[in-house]
């Protein structure tokens, strides 16, 4: 799976929170937060077969919002 979604985490900490978080959830290959794109952009890469819903649902969990990037 390759995700990549619309999030408003804005802080090097809340970044760094999700980031550990989503690794320690599912197997994740790469995952990062580009605080520099006005969209602070989520990529993650999984050897699983996640859906993008549950990372939405997961981060969401998390108190931020998170969308597919068309």
């Amino acid at each position: 799976m390759l995700g990549i979604f619309r999030t408003n985490i804005t802080t090097v900490q809340d970044r760094n929170n999700v980031i550990n978080a989503i690794s320690a959830q599912f197997a994740i290959n790469a995952c990062s937060v580009d605080l520099e794109d006005c969209d602070k952009v989520l990529r993650i890469d999984s050897p699983q077969s996640l859906t993008e819903q549950t990372i939405i649902d997961f981060v969401s969990l998390m108190g931020f919002n998170c969308a597919i990037l068309d």
